[in-house]
């Protein structure tokens, strides 16, 4: 009986710790970070469109699988862009030599790991997706490897 209290009490805490790690916010969020090689780019500067925030980086074999899926994203939907926030304190000659491998689609934006955008700060998962509504509220998070047609079945929902 008291393993099954253990095992009850423990599960709670589990499940209110992972209430408490929510991304998702009542107000539009905005950061400005530098692309991998090119300007900057700010987040309401994309306002109007949906925007995928994906947290990956290079080590990480699961944001490697999911690159092709959120470029096949990035490529068929004029209403959302996919921004890759690459979460990983190495030099642009890493990212380069990976991106020649990988070849995503979409923008590749530096986050200092030590100074990461608030309100998210870092991500406790990688990779972690983040969806921002038109209105540039998020309103989605899928915590590990995600695919295009989940979040299209989110988008067309909405």
């Amino acid at each position: 009986m008291i393993t099954i209290a253990k095992t009850g009490l423990a599960a709670l805490m589990f499940i209110a710790s992972c209430s408490l790690f929510a991304y998702d916010k009542d107000e539009p969020v905005d950061f400005t970070l530098q692309q991998l090689h090119g300007e900057e780019t700010s987040l309401s500067e994309l306002r109007g469109k949906w925007i995928v925030l994906n947290y990956w980086a290079t080590w990480c074999a699961p944001c490697r699988k999911e690159i092709p899926e959120l470029s096949a994203l990035n490529d068929a939907r004029d209403d959302i862009i996919v921004l890759g926030l690459a979460f990983e304190d190495t030099d642009i000659e890493n990212f380069d030599k990976f991106l020649e491998e990988f070849k995503p689609s979409y923008p590749i934006l530096l986050v200092d790991v030590y100074v990461p955008p608030e309100p998210f700060g870092s991500p406790r998962v990688l990779p972690t997706t983040i969806i921002l509504d038109k209105q540039g509220r998020p309103v989605k998070t899928f915590l590990g490897p995600v695919t295009k047609e989940a979040i299209e079945v989110f988008v067309d929902e909405q």
